[in-house]
């Protein structure tokens, strides 16, 4: 029988927070920025400190050091690294770690490591913090005042499959603290809005069919919200991400990098509604508020301001909300009008075809019981407008004209709903109407400073105005605000800069889209030949007669909406130079 090896080494346990939603949400990216990671800084650490990479799995590693202190160096400058390259990045975006060290027996067995040094490491690990490092009382007794480091202690604990209990020591790197003290919390410190995610409701009733209204009134409540001009509010497309899965108050915290969770529930019986709401510290965990609000179904836009003036009023500080007074915008007496267009909104978001289609048949059920429902009208624009744009519709001139006229039709019975005004914005952009749209888009930002669709929008509409660097902090500011944005987002962020003429953040911005199109293809081409580098700008312009056989800068040009002449021209100046055709 061939006697096993043992040995004693210093063990590192490394595991990537958040893996299965980063994955759900963007499965190319989130892969192609963990390589990323793995090459430039992970493994290059490793090796620096003399380490062993015995294996990986998707989301996690385990290596082996012959000395506690390079384990502990080696931890210390992947987190400090880390904590770096989110700096940049949308919080619900960051790639990190939690590391687990370990000094104890290993067995080891072609070329792998197993035994209790390995399971307490891989304990550890799960006790420490995103960001964070958890090592043994071991570890600490060895490592002593030799690096760079301190430690926490965190005292004796209970772990899974470990009889004994296990001390542990929280290292605390240099002055960053470790990564989320360094970041968010210095973030959070100097913003001056204070800022909450509503998570979805809960549907109590038991009835799936009642998923619509629970989902819609949960985004008509963010909309209350987001008039709050003093509150940043994490828009409904990030928040819903988290629908269906249990969540931890402080993960959401430092997913979003925000201050305060809202939760609830809501149930529907016959024509009473109970709707139970709590606002949350995300930092401490604790209940700051709740309510339970037992009424009629039809005082449900009551519950709506009572619960948001609660919420605010509560929060640190005076929030003052100027113009906010439901008074002024025009709800519907009629409930299944209502509760048709909450189910059309959900069924908008979902982005196909045939939601698409049913979205239009439940808003037309909505503005058959009340003619007069502003909100539906909009809505019916809005939808109307997404089968146009994804060209979901056979008469594209027919269907454009039922854009407007429903937008047109929402105005003039609501002057006070922003996305009636975000929707005639667009509209009139279209047609290249400058001062119209600005108009709107002023009035959709005013009674809706939150909704990230009017914030990319205004810096869209910005930067056709040539006023490119302030639309690109606008557009930075929708992405804040939804850390979950559609990826056309980034196409809005490459074209700012292109008019800014800022070429290499062009092709950063352009470089996050995962299928490019015809049109990022030009603008990668023209920012490429703008910068002298003839040979990839040519590759793009392939690209762009590939796609359209019968390209012309002319004609494209003709489908943009620049105000000034000097922008057109630089974009034009760039084509030319990729050597599309004129």
């Amino acid at each position: 029988m061939e006697q096993q090896e043992r040995r004693l080494a210093a063990i590192l346990a490394a595991d990537m927070v958040g893996y299965s939603r980063l994955m759900e949400a963007d499965e190319t990216g989130t892969l192609a920025r963990l390589k990323t990671h793995r090459l430039e800084l992970i493994d290059p650490a490793i090796a620096k400190n003399k380490g062993r990479l015995i294996k990986t799995t998707g989301d996690g590693m385990l290596v082996e050091f012959q000395s506690v202190a390079d384990a502990v160096e080696c931890a210390a400058e992947i987190q400090r690294r880390m904590a770096r390259r989110n700096a940049d990045v949308s919080p619900a975006r960051w790639i990190e770690f939690r590391i687990g060290i370990n000094l104890g027996d290993v067995i080891v067995d072609d070329g792998d490591i197993f035994g209790d040094g390995v399971n307490v490491a891989a304990r550890l690990q799960e006790l420490a913090a995103a960001g964070g490092i958890c090592v043994s009382a071991a570890v600490r007794d060895q490592v002593g005042d030799r690096l760079d480091v301190a430690f926490e202690d965190l005292g004796e604990q209970n772990v899974k499959n470990i009889v004994r209990p296990i001390r542990v020591f929280r290292v605390l790197v240099d002055s960053e603290r470790l990564p989320r003290s360094g970041g968010a919390e210095q973030k959070r410190s100097a913003a001056t809005k204070p800022s909450l995610v509503v998570l979805p409701f809960v549907n109590m009733s038991g009835d799936p069919e009642q998923e619509f209204f629970a989902d819609g009134l949960t985004e008509d409540i963010i909309t209350e919200l987001s008039r709050f001009r003093d509150l940043l509010v994490i828009s409904r497309n990030s928040a819903f991400v988290h629908k269906g899965k249990p969540v931890k108050v402080r993960d959401i915290g430092r997913e979003f990098d925000i201050q305060y969770v809202v939760e609830g529930s809501v149930r529907k019986a016959a024509d009473r509604v109970r709707v139970t709401v709590q606002l949350i510290d995300a930092e401490t965990d604790r209940h700051i508020w709740a309510e339970r609000y037992d009424r009629k179904i039809e005082d449900i836009f009551a519950i709506q301001d009572e619960m948001s003036s609660a919420i605010v009023g509560t929060l640190p500080g005076r929030i003052e909300a100027a113009g906010h007074d439901r008074a002024k915008r025009k709800p519907t007496e009629n409930m299944a009008a209502y509760e048709y267009v909450l189910t059309g909104k959900i069924l908008h978001h979902r982005s196909t075809p045939e939601d698409n289609a049913e979205a239009q048949r439940m808003l037309d059920r909505a503005i058959a019981l009340d003619p007069k429902y502003a909100h539906a009208h909009a809505w019916k624009a809005c939808v109307v407008g997404q089968a146009w744009v994804n060209n979901w519709c056979e008469d594209r001139e027919g269907t454009w004209k039922k854009v407007v006229a429903e937008a047109r039709a929402a105005l003039t019975l609501d002057d006070n709903d922003s996305d009636v005004h975000r929707i005639l914005a667009a509209v009139n952009l279209a047609h290249d109407d400058h001062e119209k749209a600005r108009y709107h888009q002023e009035r959709a930002l005013s009674l809706n400073p939150n909704n990230d669709l009017i914030l990319v929008q205004n810096g869209e509409l910005l930067t056709w105005l040539g006023r490119p660097e302030e639309g690109i902090e606008w557009i930075r500011r929708a992405m804040r605000v939804n850390p979950y944005h559609p990826e056309r987002y980034w196409n809005h962020l490459g074209r700012a800069h292109y008019t800014a003429r800022q070429y290499k953040e062009t092709i950063e911005a352009l470089s996050r889209l995962a299928h490019p199109d015809c049109t990022h293809h030009a603008f990668f081409a023209a920012a490429l030949a703008q910068m002298g580098d003839r040979t990839a700008a040519k590759a793009h312009a392939d690209e762009v007669l590939k796609a359209d056989p019968r390209f012309s800068i002319k004609r494209y040009l003709a489908t943009l909406h620049y105000r000034l002449d000097s922008d057109r021209e630089n974009l034009r100046e760039g084509l030319v130079k990729a050597g599309l055709p004129e």
